[in-house]
């Protein structure tokens, strides 16, 4: 069998591979705060969420695009097997650091993981020429600017519900958002689908175009489809040490809060989907959680385990690009 045409499969392989560790590593970001306030069982929140997701991953393509043309362009990589040792070299440096950082209970960002991996084994191979400046330096501004607009936008909702509920009481406001947070908690899937699911659409695509087995950035039909078959069974599985980590420990979540806190994460991923831009669902959910419970009582906020996670998103890019430059180094030996 051709090595083009065996690297092309191993990336397709890998590339779902990632997508399902995806769906059970951050997916757990979108329930954790309904499952948190019991307004939903663990179970039922992840069959919603799997099925969200899957019709989010179906809906849009344009993330996908992005990713697949924004870090490295396809087109400049004119021996395919190089733009194929890449891409793999890549989605194992992304699916070692997600996996790592899920065993130890750390919601970490794929985002930030696959998008270090593509430019630093980009650069191991072709050098700083590899990287598509506009189009890197486009993505990190969203991956930067999503959380801290998601912390402010978590803020002046959960301010607005204060207002709105003040005269309220507890346990009248507790049950109504209970039930509103199912709403939430599928909107929030959702979206998590629209933008996280083509991540691995956009790798699939361009180690296709790298191999010159296909001629454009247009995600064909079964891409789509296998990547949303992917992220949904991975979201099946769940991720309950993310879960814990997300719903319990960066504050005491209410269902006033966790409904508060759905609405500005998925308004904020949904609209970088609609701009073409990826972002982390790990930082936008997590940030909107801090933000919520800032607008009740700074002190609320366990800022220890914040820091820990934000920690946590700033090392992300630079170890897995230095990762995904090694194994890049060792994969070029045998390849």
């Amino acid at each position: 069998m051709d090595s083009l045409l065996v690297l092309t499969l191993l990336i397709v392989i890998f590339a779902l591979a990632f997508d399902f560790i995806n769906g059970f590593h951050d997916t757990a970001n979108t329930i954790a705060t309904s499952v948190s306030t019991r307004a939903l069982r663990p179970r039922v929140a992840i069959l919603l969420a799997a099925s969200m997701n899957f019709l989010g991953a179906l809906t849009f393509t344009g993330v996908a695009e992005t990713i697949g043309k924004g870090i490295v362009n396809p087109f400049t990589l004119n021996d395919g097997a190089v733009g194929s040792v890449i891409v793999l070299a890549a989605l194992i440096s992304a699916i070692v650091w997600n996996l790592l950082t899920w065993l130890l209970g750390i919601p970490s960002s794929s985002s930030h993981a696959i998008v270090g991996s593509l430019a630093g084994a980009g650069i191991a191979a072709l050098g700083f020429n590899a990287l598509n400046y506009a189009g890197f330096i486009g993505i990190i501004e969203a991956l930067i600017i999503s959380p801290i607009t998601a912390l402010a936008i978590g803020f002046c909702i959960m301010k607005l519900f204060m207002v709105i509920f003040k005269n309220s009481g507890l346990s009248k406001t507790n049950r109504g958002f209970r039930i509103f947070q199912i709403f939430t908690a599928a909107l929030q899937s959702f979206t998590h689908g629209t933008n996280d699911a083509q991540k691995a659409m956009g790798i699939i695509t361009l180690a296709l175009v790298a191999a010159h087995y296909h001629a454009s950035m247009e995600i064909p039909i079964w891409v789509r489809f296998a990547s949303a078959v992917a992220m949904a069974t991975g979201t099946s599985i769940g991720g309950w040490k993310i879960v814990k980590t997300v719903g319990t420990k960066i504050m005491k979540i209410k269902p006033i809060n966790g409904a508060a806190a759905d609405l500005a994460s998925s308004g904020i991923i949904f609209g970088f989907t609609f701009l073409h831009l990826p972002v982390s669902s790990t930082h936008v959910i997590s940030s909107s959680i801090m933000g919520v419970g800032s607008a009740e009582r700074v002190k609320n906020v366990n800022w220890g385990m914040a820091i820990n996670i934000v920690i946590t998103w700033i090392i992300t890019l630079p170890i897995t690009a230095l990762l995904a430059a090694i194994i890049y180094k060792i994969l070029a030996i045998f390849i």
